[in-house]
């Protein structure tokens, strides 16, 4: 009982993954899921539990940190193309990026709850995973080259890189507890799961899933100690060549795929070409636009007006379980330029201000873990690379889709790792000597 209770505050934020594991309607539309509405309640409950204690918020530097996307959004949303737009587009940005990540950063208590929320990704990526390695096998999955045969998981091709950000996530969680823990049962329970996530990663047929992936583990391993990245490297190598080459006819798929990140400026496919035109035409539109942007959700609607002819009407998606639909592109697929097209300079250096006082307070934390010993070098290692997987993947992505919830989560752990200090909440204790003496009188 005392157990259950010890973990009552970050059960609404496993919630969250719990929600992610069911199927998406195949014919929805987007907007709004079941996650969303389930943050909601996180941040909802976090009020509560405030009020009820009588804690401070956050601390001065916290509240710094997670505040400072409130001043491009708020000038953003005063500059949107319409009322409605601008409401939604600053609710949105709120959620992802100040919010949520505040209550998992007031949620999380110690390092037991952090632990719990980093096997969470990783439980949620193995199940997504095994659904998209079946999807491959049974050739139930989303189209890829005429094939149904991507892997998507449960997000169907509504959010055709839903699963590859889950299992990229789950991953470097699993890479990160493998590294960093004491234990060494749970350190090969971990390295084991990282192992198997390889495969559904691969079968993703996702790019920018697999840049962002490779480049946070190998800083992770770097981080961890060069002798150890040396050792995993090679054995996460070798484990690779093992399933690869078990793959039959997907192997010359995936190599084509590999082989495309190299050519995309000699031989670009339509979809390579789409990202340019719409990278190109959002930096036309900061340059008419420079310091506050054409307001939030603004960039579909001047997209035409700064795009050339080489865009298409949109991507085509079909497969596991949904007809066939030509999915309009409502973003430039590049969240600095996403951001930068709609709230301008003063915005991204906002949000990009935020990101990096993050980054600089977790690798202090991560000093400060690697000099006490292992205590606590999973977490700091784990909340780095998130941060830094985050960092990458926003390069070839924006918000947008169901997953986009476990951004939020994602930026509430880096929070809490690198606003806690040495592992302890960055809000004070409740003030029960004041309800005491209350009480008393």
């Amino acid at each position: 009982m005392r157990r259950g209770a010890a973990l009552t505050p970050v059960l609404p934020v496993v919630a969250v993954f719990a929600v992610l594991a069911l199927p998406l309607d195949p014919s929805g539309e987007g907007g709004a899921g079941a996650a969303d509405a389930v943050s909601g309640v996180v941040v909802l409950y976090c009020a509560v539990r405030l009020v009820r204690d009588r804690r401070r918020p956050l601390s001065r530097t916290a509240a710094v940190v997670l505040g400072l996307p409130v001043v491009g959004l708020s000038l953003a949303a005063l500059g949107a193309y319409t009322p409605g737009a601008g409401v939604a587009g600053l609710g949105r940005y709120l959620q992802v990026f100040v919010l949520v990540p505040a209550a998992v950063l007031l949620l999380i208590r110690h390092r037991g709850d952090f632990r719990l929320l980093a096997w969470s990704f990783v439980g949620l990526a193995l199940w997504q995973g095994a659904v998209g390695v079946h999807q491959y096998v049974t050739r139930t999955g989303a189209s890829y080259q005429g094939e149904q045969i991507r892997a998507v998981g449960t997000f169907g091709p509504q959010d055709v890189m839903g699963m590859a950000t889950v299992v990229g996530i789950g991953l470097v969680c699993a890479l990160g507890l493998a590294l960093g823990r004491p234990s060494p049962r749970q350190r090969g329970a971990a390295f084991v799961c990282a192992l198997a996530l390889l495969l559904p990663l691969a079968l993703s047929f996702s790019r920018g899933a697999w840049i962002a992936t490779a480049l946070t583990c190998g800083v992770q391993l770097v981080l961890a100690g060069l002798r150890r990245a040396l050792k995993v490297g090679a054995t996460v190598a070798a484990a690779g060549v093992v399933l690869v080459g078990g793959f039959g006819v997907g192997t010359a798929m995936l190599q084509e795929r590999l082989d495309s990140i190299t050519r995309v400026a000699d031989a670009p496919d339509q979809s390579v070409v789409d990202r340019y035109t719409m990278w190109a035409a959002a930096t036309d539109i900061w340059r008419d636009h420079p310091l506050t942007g054409v307001g939030l959700k603004g960039f579909p609607e001047y997209r035409d007006g700064y795009a050339s002819s080489a865009l298409s009407a949109g991507s085509d998606t079909e497969g596991a379980g949904a007809a066939f639909r030509k999915q309009p592109l409502l973003s430039p697929h590049c969240m600095y330029l996403l951001v930068l097209s709609e709230q301008g300079l003063i915005g991204l250096l906002a949000l990009a201000g935020s990101w990096l006082a993050l980054l600089v307070c977790g690798l202090r934390a991560l000093v400060r873990a690697r000099a006490s010993g292992a205590h606590g070098l999973d977490c700091a290692l784990i909340a780095c690379g998130l941060l830094v997987w985050l960092l990458i993947d926003f390069v070839y992505a924006d918000i947008g889709g169901p997953s986009t919830v476990l951004t939020a989560v994602c930026l509430g752990m880096v929070a809490w790792c690198a606003l806690a200090g040495n592992g302890e909440a960055v809000t004070p204790a409740p003030v029960r000597a004041c309800a005491e003496k209350a009480v008393a009188r």
